[in-house]
């Protein structure tokens, strides 16, 4: 029995992870933003959806030269898109000047943009503002996951709900 004890006491452990204050600190560049998907203004609401569906990305940045104007996200088709209107140009839908963030700029502060502004795409500038990056809700859901491994991605179906496994991209 002692030797188990000895046994499991020298067994090297990976450092405990911790989602505190000080991950939320971090520079939004821990998260891997995607390279953001842009088109220009003139460019129709048609080419937008394209565009996303082709990357599977919930938006698409409107940019003027290298200066960011707009971005076209899947709530502004569903809410402002009316029928026939896909040869629309881009500006007509989009939000217009759209709150962004920098790389550096911690975690935090996009949480708090998606949460008070109820955004679910945040785009990033660098420090001339030219668009950079783009982060998503699932972008940092995908980073809260990541310390809880094993609490978050085995978890088994629940057969009872009619669930079955799907893998992780599954809904």
């Amino acid at each position: 029995m002692e030797e188990w004890i000895d046994e499991d006491l020298t067994l090297e452990r990976e450092p405990v992870r911790v989602l505190d204050q000080r991950v939320l600190r971090e520079p939004i560049r821990r998260l891997n933003p995607r390279t953001p998907l842009s088109l220009s203004p003139s460019a129709t609401v048609l080419q937008a959806i394209q565009l996303m569906r082709e990357h599977r990305v919930g938006c698409v940045l409107v940019v003027e030269g290298d200066r960011l104007t707009g971005i076209m996200t899947e709530r502004d088709l569903l809410l402002k898109l009316e029928q026939g209107g896909l040869d629309r140009p881009l500006t007509l839908l989009m939000t217009p000047e759209p709150e962004v963030l920098k790389a550096d700029d911690p975690i935090v502060y996009a949480l708090n943009k998606m949460s008070v502004g109820g955004f679910r795409h945040v785009p990033l500038v660098d420090a001339d503002g030219r668009p950079v990056g783009v982060i998503s809700v699932k972008d940092i859901v995908d980073y809260i996951c990541d310390f809880f491994p094993n609490d978050v991605l085995t978890v088994p179906p629940d057969t009872t709900r009619g669930e079955t496994w799907s893998g992780r991209d599954g809904g």
